[in-house]
């Protein structure tokens, strides 16, 4: 990606070598361990663990915690943190210039950069749930080692790789501003697991595609691709579908309890979204998805 003399965003947040609080373990008002189970496998397989803790009755309030909101350009700055930031920077460009085309206004998410756990308005957030955007604070959270599970683990190498990553939970903040969000969470309290999946699948995929748009449009105004980028992403996509997954933990895959789609859906939708450029060529609930 062309990034070099890129604006970055003012929207960081950054808690690295931050510890988060301590919370007590059972009794009333806080985490039970079995909780934690719980939403860290709900978080991984994509189902908003404000859920699981809300149905607890757990839910925390955000730790008080200090941030740095610029990452510093100068000697010795972060590399990836500052890729991030840039990232960042130019999906704000780019939603901006798309809600305003639309009559709408964007409202910027912040994105918090973390070490091992932090928390947030959906509860405690930790590494190990991967990258996962907060609909109630508006906030997505991040631990740069996932870029190094994201090449290692999942064989998908590459910048462009990671600013797919950063575009996806940007997309889910994209779908919360536009109340996309909120109606698939009233209607999948109505329905069986199995449907309220197929909603959560239909969601995800949206996502991807919105990050497909903001990839068009980043190329197209700024040229940011380079050859073998779109390649990148493709490979983030499939690397992360639930048949994928799932066959890679347990050696076969249950499309039932799939949450983001398969590794053919996440590509596809992508390249949906990449090769149109548009809200409309996003609209996911209106295809079969299985």
């Amino acid at each position: 990606m062309r990034f070099d003399n890129g604006r970055e965003s003012s929207n960081i947040e950054d808690r690295r070598g931050q510890q988060a609080p301590r919370r007590g373990l059972g009794g009333r008002g806080r985490i039970g361990l079995g909780t934690i189970v719980l939403a860290l496998v709900a978080m991984y397989f994509g189902v908003d663990p404000s859920v699981v803790l809300n149905g607890a009755g757990v839910m925390n309030p955000p730790a008080q915690e200090t941030s740095r909101p610029r990452i510093s350009s100068g000697p010795g700055a972060d590399d990836t943190a500052r890729f991030v930031s840039m990232v960042l920077a130019d999906t704000e460009d780019t939603w901006r210039a798309v809600f305003s085309a639309g009559g709408r206004r964007y409202q910027e998410p912040r994105l918090v950069l973390f070490s091992g756990a932090t928390q947030s308005a959906c509860g405690l957030g930790q590494a190990a749930m991967g990258p996962f955007y907060c609909p109630a604070d508006g906030k997505i959270y991040l631990d740069l080692n996932f870029f190094n599970e994201l090449r290692d683990r999942f064989r998908a190498p590459g910048d462009f790789a990671q600013a797919y990553v950063i575009a996806h939970e940007v997309g889910h903040h994209v779908q919360n501003q536009l109340g996309v969000s909120a109606k698939v969470q009233e209607a999948r309290q109505r329905l069986s697991e199995r449907e309220a999946n197929r909603l959560s699948v239909k969601l995800e995929l949206q996502a991807d595609c919105l990050a497909g748009v903001w990839a068009h449009h980043a190329d197209r105004s700024r040229q940011v691709l380079e050859a073998g980028d779109v390649e990148e992403a493709l490979a983030a996509a499939a690397a992360t579908g639930d048949d994928h997954l799932q066959k890679q933990a347990r050696g076969y895959a249950v499309p039932d309890s799939f949450t983001h789609g398969t590794a053919a859906q996440r590509a596809q939708w992508f390249r949906t979204g990449l090769n149109a450029g548009t809200l409309r060529a996003c609209d996911t609930f209106s295809v079969a998805t299985r």
